[in-house]
């Protein structure tokens, strides 16, 4: 079977970019397909070969790939895909578009619907210039949806990270979707019984990570609080910490893992489609605090692995930090939790079940969580 690996875009290193590459390493004959690559800045594919669009050959596209929105669907139009019999495309907007031969399959492993599209005002909220733009940008916008919702059909089957991104894709795209839990490589983290008097944020500094609510808690609390990730935010976040509070930028991923086993909880604000981080804690053997909202419901359990707290309010998260120093957490048993559940065992398990009913069955699957 002669397998496409699919990606929006390869120039950055995100959620979506890593459960690529685990896509990539567990398919290591299949063709790696994107609209742009920037070998420096995204996920280490070797010495693989990446074929890419048009797109690529545009001056400055690499870095200002955001603006490059108008013209990503017809570009994946372009991509010849004809001599292969799966084609499994990562997307959160506009690799689900490429077309394939009668015969063939594709299965869209849609981290969320097209947010920009559908959820303008949330995701362009950290750009100081949308609000003027918006005019403009809502006639563009309104003409993509359509486009979006016409591409949209194009899978065969979709899988959801979630309950939550599911529900989206049936209700934006009238699509069922099987969710299958996105995994992390455990072997990245280590486990420590150990925990040190900090605590930890890891997120790209954007206003929907709501960080902003974190400072404005452990400031009141004064405890010991350790940010990493950088982001247009940045200036502002730290402008309104006080001492108790460190900035770390970018760190390595061995740094990352290191803090995540040792910090004392790692915490989450935003409203997460999935969220990576609250599982590479668990894996740690790190209990979470977070926004009891959208892919944390998938992989926590109050009481056992996190605490919720139920608004994205600096109180709320204090009572929530206060009632986590009451429980006395099983380290190990978090850790197996993450194992158990989200480890790439596991998915890619459920990954080749799909896949082979997909080939044995003449009809189309019956595929719903929603």
């Amino acid at each position: 079977m002669k397998i496409a690996l699919v990606h929006d875009y390869l120039t950055q290193k995100g959620g979506a970019e890593r459960v690529f590459e685990l896509l990539c390493r567990r398919y290591p004959d299949a063709d790696v397909f994107t609209s742009l690559y920037d070998a420096k800045n995204t996920i280490d594919l070797g010495e693989r070969i990446v074929y890419t669009t048009g797109l690529q050959n545009i001056p400055g596209a690499k870095k200002y790939f955001r603006l490059m929105a108008p013209l990503y669907f017809p570009a994946f139009r372009t991509l010849d895909l004809q001599d292969y019999d799966l084609i499994i495309s990562s997307s959160s907007s506009f690799a689900k578009a490429v077309r394939k031969r009668i015969g063939a399959k594709h299965i869209c492993f849609c981290h969320n619907i097209t947010r920009f599209l559908w959820d303008t005002a949330t995701y362009l909220r950290e750009y100081r210039d949308y609000q003027y733009l918006h005019p403009v940008l809502e006639k563009i916008f309104g003409a993509m949806r359509q486009v979006d919702l016409k591409y949209s059909q194009e899978p065969d089957y979709y899988v959801a990270n979630s309950q939550i991104v599911a529900r989206r894709i049936q209700q934006t795209y009238r699509k069922p979707a099987l969710v299958i839990n996105y995994p992390i490589d455990v072997t990245q983290f280590q486990f420590s019984r150990e925990k040190d008097d900090f605590y930890l944020a890891s997120a790209r500094l954007i206003s929907y990570k709501r960080i902003d609510v974190i400072i404005e808690a452990f400031n009141w609390l004064g405890w010991s609080l350790v940010i990493l990730g950088n982001g247009p935010e940045r200036e502002r976040l730290e402008s309104r910490a006080l001492k108790n509070i460190r900035f770390l930028g970018h760190v390595s991923d061995k740094e990352r893992a290191f803090l995540m086993s040792k910090a004392t909880s790692v915490i989450v604000a935003a409203l997460e489609d999935y969220g990576l981080v609250p599982i590479e804690a668990n894996t740690s053997g790190t209990p979470v605090i977070a926004y009891g909202a959208g892919g944390v419901l998938d992989t926590q359990i109050p009481g056992k692995t996190g605490v919720f707290f139920q608004r994205q309010t600096p109180e709320a998260l204090q009572t929530a930090l206060l009632d986590a120093k009451q429980i006395p957490w099983n380290y190990l048993e978090i850790r197996n939790h993450a194992i158990n559940n989200f480890s790439e065992e596991v998915f890619f398990s459920k990954v080749e079940q799909l896949i082979e009913q997909v080939f044995d069955q003449p009809e189309p699957l019956a595929i719903s969580n929603v």
